[in-house]
């Protein structure tokens, strides 16, 4: 019989369904609706929890992820996802290393084949604080992000350190880690998006993705950014330049979007930005309308700009204090 808690995002209740929750799990509920949970226990399985609906037609096998060496796992859960994804598909099985970090989707957790040494921290939080669409998921799962990546490498040691210390941390420094862990894995879903979107491509179209990529991260606080001016440089029709975005699950202004939704969240954490008014941020980034910008941002984090400046002003004064 499983119970339900509930976390908080940005002043929305979300149910938590402790189903898949082992007596061996230890479970630390944080600010922003992340909850930590770190799990020894034999046979290991993913934390789960109950879809809002059932999906017509058959369930394809689950991902089988496998690991042979003993060591420390990282996953990170996805709350949110159901509502507009289509059954599962057959999914290859994938070897895994410690210090590897997984994203994977809560209401359809993979299988995990690993030694009785083996130990399990896991990141629960919904997709929407980390700026992505239900169609980003299955391509950010595809995958793990291995330690000896760029941003492996960074947070692989820090997510693990993270895990074991907010249990004792004081609520200041546990409230500042959570946020600066948000902010990591954000970055690090966006960059993992991009590697897939790089890599996964047929040879003939990766060099040009990759270009296109380059172009918009470069030109984000340009306002007149746009699928008309990003083809005109690339020398495609504007058709063909949705039809790149559309066979990987997006679209052009949909990642312009999270792309400058993410530097101006950066941003309105910066001590040397603090003067800058939310106005001045959302122009920065190519945002016209600061209202838009606003808007999109609470839809996209679960709370205000300033709630979010705020929120991580008061990690950084009290932790300090």
């Amino acid at each position: 019989m499983s119970s339900t808690g509930t976390s908080l995002i940005g002043g929305r209740r979300v149910g938590m369904s402790t189903a898949g929750m082992s007596p061996g799990s230890r479970v630390r509920r944080m600010p922003l609706g992340l909850d930590i949970v770190i799990r020894d226990a034999v046979p290991a399985c993913l934390p789960r929890e109950r879809p809002p609906c059932a999906h017509p037609g058959p369930a394809a096998r689950p991902q089988r992820l496998i690991a042979r060496e003993s060591g420390e796992y990282l996953f990170v859960g996805l709350r949110d996802t159901a509502a507009a994804l289509p059954p599962w598909r057959p999914a290859p099985d994938v070897l895994l290393g410690p210090g590897d970090i997984c994203f994977y989707d809560v209401h359809r957790p993979s299988v995990l084949d690993f030694p009785r040494q083996a130990r399990l921290k896991v990141f629960l939080l919904s997709r929407e604080l980390l700026g992505l669409a239900r169609s980003d998921v299955p391509r950010l799962t595809h995958a793990p992000v291995t330690p000896t990546s760029r941003l492996g490498a960074l947070l692989s040691p820090f997510l693990s350190d993270f895990a074991d210390t907010a249990a004792v941390s004081r609520s200041a420094v546990g409230d500042m880690l959570a946020w600066n862990a948000v902010s990591l894995l954000s970055t690090l879903a966006g960059d993992h998006l991009s590697d897939q979107a790089r890599g996964q491509q047929p040879d003939t179209r990766a060099p040009l993705m990759s270009d296109i990529l380059d172009f918009i991260d470069l030109r984000l606080s340009d306002t007149d950014l746009s699928p008309e001016t990003i083809a005109r440089a690339h020398h495609i029709s504007v058709r063909y330049l949705h039809k790149l975005f559309r066979e990987e699950g997006t679209t052009v202004g949909r990642l312009i979007q999270r792309r400058r939704l993410a530097e101006c969240r950066r941003v309105l954490t910066l001590r040397s930005a603090e003067n800058m008014t939310i106005a001045a941020v959302a122009h920065r980034w190519g945002f016209a309308s600061p209202t838009h910008f606003s808007r999109v941002f609470r839809a996209t984090y679960g709370m205000s700009p300033s709630a979010w400046r705020e929120f991580a002003g008061r990690g950084d004064r009290e932790a300090g204090a």
